[in-house]
């Protein structure tokens, strides 16, 4: 029976016993992803026919989308033990020599967050990946010398959800590199549907779909605000969560029929109030949220520019006409807009 061993557990063990009771066990439990699974299905099968272990895999995406719940998946496949480790976790050479020369023929090394390595420690990943040896130097200088450890053969997956960080040595040493996408509202649903199995919730088909429209493509978001709907329907009384339920339930959370939440509808109030439907810098706009940059970047602007909320251009942010009709709020004569020479709110 394959095992799990967190090398660097979270503090949050409440929220991490939830996460992992919902996460699917085998890959025919996986929803969505389709054309990846199948290619998973191949090399796993293959490598378990030639009795070897998998080769080295590499997922990107967005959070919340199910990498580190493939790893797990993974592993249970191939009936070997998972260790948990992430990039910003290791620090030294040492740290990482050490899992390295710990693990067992089979064993998978999940290393999420893999862009935040340092690079000394990509180096030593290097040969372990590829000829399953850990080169150790003793000593400085002319006297030095490299010390070379057998490491049994091991497959390492590892997340990212900045690809570009990532080098291109060490890129190009994974068998399989997959960036899964945004879910359906479809798949959401399954998803959804299948979490209040296990969390012993009544919910009706209608209030899935209510729930699996607002999640943002993201089973992650699915299952929290499926919590928290189950939190609104039990202090209601209720047994059974309708569709009213949800969209009440929703809206008690600040999570409104797009999927928009606090945050979101500031960044669009901020463009459409703030800066009258001008450009905005990013710096700009993250101050006038109270949000780093990088949050409001990576974490934000992605969904709405996905939903038609937001656009950037050479300028700088600005709202498109469907979020000001989003927020109800009336747009500016087009005559008058910044792109036709007006000045606008850049960084400097």
């Amino acid at each position: 029976m394959p095992r799990e061993e967190v090398l660097d557990p979270v503090p949050t063990e409440e929220e991490v016993s939830l996460q992992d009771e919902l996460r699917p066990r085998r890959l025919t439990d996986f929803v969505g992803q389709e054309e990846m699974k199948e290619r998973l299905r191949i090399m796993i099968t293959a490598a378990q026919q030639r009795g070897q272990p998998l080769d080295h895999l590499l997922f990107a995406g967005p959070p919340g989308l199910g990498k580190t719940t493939l790893s797990h998946i993974i592993s249970r496949e191939m009936e070997a033990t998972c260790h948990v480790t992430a990039g910003p976790a290791l620090e030294r050479i040492g740290d990482l020599a050490a899992i390295l020369t710990r693990l067992e023929t089979g064993d998978v090394l999940f290393i999420d967050e893999l862009h935040r390595l340092p690079r000394a420690l990509e180096e030593v990943l290097y040969p372990a990946m590829e000829d399953f040896k850990v080169d150790i130097v003793l000593g400085k200088g002319p006297g030095a010398r490299i010390l070379a450890i057998k490491v049994a053969p091991f497959t390492l997956v590892a997340a990212t959800t900045r690809t570009s960080l990532i080098t291109s040595p060490l890129r190009d040493r994974f068998g399989l590199a997959e960036r899964l996408d945004y879910y359906n509202e479809e798949e959401l649903c399954q998803i959804v549907i299948r979490a209040a199995g296990i969390l012993g919730v009544s919910i009706e088909d209608d209030a899935s779909m209510e729930v699996a429209k607002r999640s943002r493509g993201t089973p992650r978001i699915a299952n929290r605000l499926l919590r928290r709907v189950r939190d609104y329907a039990q202090t209601e009384g209720s047994n059974l969560i309708t569709p009213d339920l949800a969209h009440a339930g929703l809206a008690a959370f600040g999570v409104d029929t797009r999927g928009l939440d606090k945050l979101d509808r500031s960044i669009l109030t901020a463009l459409c109030v703030n800066f009258a439907g001008q450009p905005v810098g990013l710096t700009t706009l993250a101050i006038s949220v109270s949000e780093p940059p990088e949050t409001v970047e990576e974490v934000y602007e992605p969904f709405l520019i996905q939903q038609g909320f937001l656009k950037r251009t050479p300028k700088g942010r600005v709202a498109t006409l469907e979020a000001w009709a989003h927020l109800g709020i009336q747009p500016p004569n087009l005559s008058s807009h910044p792109t036709n020479g007006q000045t606008s709110f850049n960084n400097i």
